[in-house]
């Protein structure tokens, strides 16, 4: 074939087709489902795409024709909060309220944590984990706790799995979540959207618009992106019931999902639970456009830094020593 044989075919193939949610495209299932029924009929569309669209077992139809968050009206989520809340209801036997507290106007996040205060005792996973109604099949949590040996900087060095005392002479601990970064490249990668950082600098994520793909979580050079690869299980009477949509509610299998500073308790003006259950006082958290919050104060006056900052990534999470 030759190059003009090439032109001719490219210039006499049809339009690529826009039926999928893609980068730019504020398209959405619905949408997508009426544009091919239209355009092949209903009967002829359904079995063009058996198997292909076939809704898994642990997803309902409303579901799956949910509408991406951001093209929810109020009405709109106040039924998905109802259905929701009525699902855990039925499956586990808890009563919940899901809510989804807006960000703060002018409100801008960071987190810190002074490394000589940390001494790895683990209280901010346990916290995370219980917090956010992590499946406790795998005693997950956004937070890891590197120990690392003193005098070293190098995160391939630490250990996140030291199960002796604490803390060791010759170590020093490192608590590593999402750093919320503002060029972060886990929502670049995000092929449907599912991803987004909000006005508060908080990264967040659809669970229910996520396709599971795992690209953010390849692209996360923090490893603070996690995977449902289980349907959660959780006991009801561990349950948190105050969850918020882009948060803490329970994600459904084969999702994605991470740390967002506890948002549902952040934008209604309480402290992240790891921050609370830290019995050493590492942790400052705080509005970065704030000149008298803790977290600005700790900018002015500790030398501060961040992790792989030649990535560019430009993480709103410092780390310090006092000395």
């Amino acid at each position: 074939m030759t190059a003009d044989d090439n032109a001719d075919l490219h210039q006499s193939s049809p339009e690529p087709s826009r039926l999928l949610p893609i980068l730019n495209q504020p398209a959405t299932r619905r949408t997508a489902l009426k544009a091919a029924g239209a355009a092949l009929g209903l009967a002829a569309f359904g079995k063009a795409v058996s198997p292909l669209w076939s809704i898994p077992e642990n997803v309902s139809v409303d579901e799956f024709l949910q509408q991406h968050y951001k093209e929810l009206s109020d009405t709109d989520k106040q039924k998905v909060f109802a259905r929701l809340e009525s699902e855990t209801q039925q499956k586990l036997g808890v009563e919940i309220t899901i809510s989804d507290p807006p960000p703060i106007p002018g409100v801008r996040y960071g987190y810190a944590i002074n490394l000589s205060k940390c001494n790895g005792n683990g209280a901010c996973m346990e916290a995370c984990n219980k917090e956010n109604n992590h499946h406790r099949g795998v005693q997950q949590s956004y937070i890891r706790v590197l120990e690392l040996p003193k005098g070293t900087m190098d995160m391939e060095a630490g250990n996140t799995t030291y199960d002796h005392t604490v803390p060791q002479d010759d170590k020093y601990y490192m608590p590593v979540q999402c750093q919320q970064c503002d060029n972060p490249p886990c929502v670049t990668v995000c092929p449907v959207e599912a991803t987004w950082k909000e006005e508060d600098g908080i990264v967040v994520v659809d669970y229910n618009w996520c396709i599971g793909c795992r690209y953010c979580e390849a692209a996360c050079p923090y490893h603070a992106r996690r995977f449902n690869w289980e349907e959660p299980e959780i006991p009801s009477d561990e349950i948190n019931p105050d969850q918020g949509y882009l948060s803490n509610r329970v994600r459904p299998q084969g999702t994605m999902e991470k740390c967002h500073f506890c948002l549902h308790r952040t934008r209604e003006g309480r402290l992240p639970a790891c921050l609370e259950a830290c019995p050493t006082g590492a942790r400052v958290f705080g509005d970065l456009n704030d000149p008298e919050s803790n977290i600005n104060w700790v900018l002015q006056n500790k030398r501060v830094f961040v992790l792989k900052e030649e990535l560019g990534t430009q993480p709103s999470f410092f780390y310090f020593f006092d000395s």
